[in-house]
């Protein structure tokens, strides 16, 4: 559709977008996050993130919590393409309890995108873990988006998580060994939503090329997730995260 568009538009055109010079961004800090899903303990990592955009236009929005990816689709606002995400690994020495462990998640799937105006948009990815747990985890939210082109940007939205059987059974459940071994009662956990809660994020320049980029979410455990002893005794249903970052902007126009 986009090929189509360009020879509709006539070469001229064509030509003078192809020299509108791109602009770059990165932006790089620590987050803090839950050591696992239900975990009341916290690790720290990179916040890194790359934009670019062509001569003037701003940089498009994304929020801090999606996963990466690029649309393959895009037409009257609605994006669809490839995401990939992942999540960390899980020792008993994290639990605090004798629990099998959980291997490093990759986690490759789908987004679909809708943009509804100006400020506010919808997205759901739907994944499949490859390693580690090896189950299904979709993310659904909607984001209301304040900004002045790239001088800052507010965002806000609600979140709801749904996963399948065998991922609740990798992350909340307990087998009978796993029973004898902790204590704890024997649990299977069904398919469901998981979770629910917001993400917020807000950024700003400080400078021509340096800026400053945060973000905070928060999710409740419901459900089968939050009625797992895992979660009630070595655990918490309250999960959150949080990062802060100094993004630099170099190209464009000179």
């Amino acid at each position: 559709m986009a090929c189509a568009a360009l020879v509709v538009a006539g070469p001229a055109t064509a030509q003078e977008e192809t020299r509108e010079p791109w602009r770059y961004r990165i932006t790089v800090g620590p987050q803090v996050y839950p050591s696992y899903p239900g975990s009341d303990s916290y690790d720290v990592g990179p916040y890194v993130n790359i934009d670019r955009a062509r001569g003037d236009q701003p940089f498009e929005f994304e929020a801090p919590d999606q996963g990466f990816g690029f649309s393959v689709v895009e037409s009257g606002g609605f994006s669809i393409g490839p995401v990939v995400n992942w999540e960390g690994v899980r020792k008993a020495k994290h639990v605090g309890a004798d629990v099998p462990t959980i291997k490093f998640s990759i986690e490759p799937g789908v987004f679909a995108g809708l943009e509804l105006g100006e400020s506010f948009r919808l997205r759901g990815e739907l994944r499949k873990g490859v390693t580690g747990h090896k189950g299904w985890i979709g993310v659904a939210g909607a984001d209301w988006v304040a900004r002045d082109g790239d001088r800052w940007l507010f965002s806000l939205g609600p979140r709801i998580t749904w996963s399948d059987s065998r991922y609740q059974d990798a992350w909340f459940g307990i087998t009978p060994e796993t029973s004898v071994a902790t204590g704890l009662p024997a649990y299977d956990p069904d398919s469901g939503v998981q979770a629910v809660g917001a993400t917020a994020s807000f950024l700003t320049e400080v400078g021509p090329n340096w800026g400053i980029s945060a973000y905070a979410k928060y999710d409740r455990l419901v459900g089968d997730a939050a009625d797992s002893p895992l979660v009630r005794v070595h655990g918490s249903r309250d999960q959150l995260s949080g990062g802060l970052a100094l993004s630099y902007t170099w190209g464009g126009r000179e």
